[in-house]
């Protein structure tokens, strides 16, 4: 088992908690919504034991990381300066950048902008922005019916108190109501999750990456459609890619993995039946040996 350790930087003005193990080249490792640097912990043995250097952050607004007030402070440009600015703080140039769900958002978008920032790109069940446009505008799709949750968590207090109100529930609904392997989530992982997501201004900071698609976010890397704060206008991904999918998805469907190519022409994908969401958490030795393979790979 690897050892890690914990550890705070500011990053962006904002105070980051982050984990770190290993030795070698440095591989980023983002979670999604309502996960932290947890999500990962199957991931950073392996990668360690392989011989890289593994950094997991709590992104801004989640667990023991700074939360910041507002929508804008969630913007999809602050939030990959945030990963950009972190690769730097940790005394690299680049690194492959591994995400899963919102990580892998993230992930998209930085490997777009800053392409000399990342080697090599890993996303979990988080489609390219491009993809997933293409899906939410198709009438031949389900992607809109399946992403009815974006919608709810516009309005204003009342998810909060929903996720107040039932509180642990609402977590192991989340988590254990959706893999296919009933061991995912522990009650250790329950414990973490549901202390990250209820502490003071967590779950308003967490909602308002959501509330921040509607603020401008919700532009993808199409050609010509771009933001004052983006670097890059035609969307195509040029580093290896390797995209993992969980095929039991609830929330994203399995479409959303085809014709990813005319975006990243060199993209592997690899779908696995057995598994949902939490694809790292219901698949974790399948994962790691995706992982370690790709990162060999060249």
């Amino acid at each position: 088992m690897a050892a890690w350790s914990h550890h705070e930087t500011i990053i962006n003005g904002v105070r980051l908690h982050y984990v770190e193990a290993g030795e070698g080249p440095l591989v980023l490792l983002l979670h999604g919504f309502p996960e932290h640097w947890y999500a990962w912990r199957e991931q950073i043995p392996a990668l360690v034991d392989a011989g890289y250097r593994v950094v997991a952050p709590d992104m801004r607004g989640y667990n023991v990381s700074e939360k910041p007030h507002g929508v804008e402070a969630y913007r999809i440009g602050t939030l990959v300066e945030d990963v950009r600015a972190l690769i730097e703080d940790r005394s690299e140039e680049h690194a492959t950048v591994v995400g899963h769900d919102w990580g892998g958002m993230i992930a998209w978008e930085i490997a777009a902008r800053h392409p000399n920032v990342v080697d090599r790109l890993v996303a979990m069940n988080a489609p390219h922005p491009a993809v997933y446009r293409r899906e939410i505008r198709s009438g031949r799709s389900d992607q809109r019916r399946r992403s009815w949750y974006v919608l709810f968590f516009q309005l204003p207090w009342l998810p909060e108190a929903l996720f107040r109100t039932f509180g642990r529930r609402t977590i192991e609904r989340l988590l254990r109501g959706a893999p296919e392997n009933p061991e995912a989530f522990d009650e250790e992982a329950i414990d973490r999750y549901e202390n990250a997501c209820f502490q003071p201004g967590a779950m308003t900071s967490m909602l308002n990456y959501y509330r921040s698609l509607f603020r401008g976010n919700l532009r993808s890397l199409l050609p010509g459609e771009s933001r004052p704060d983006e670097t890059t206008t035609d969307g195509v991904i040029s580093q290896p890619t390797l995209l993992i999918w969980g095929m039991r998805d609830r929330a994203l469907s399995p479409r959303l993995t085809e014709g990813v190519e005319q975006w990243v022409p060199d993209v592997r994908v690899e779908r696995l039946p057995e598994a949902s969401h939490w694809v790292q958490s219901d698949v974790p030795g399948r994962v790691n040996e995706l992982l370690v393979d790709f990162l060999e790979d060249g």
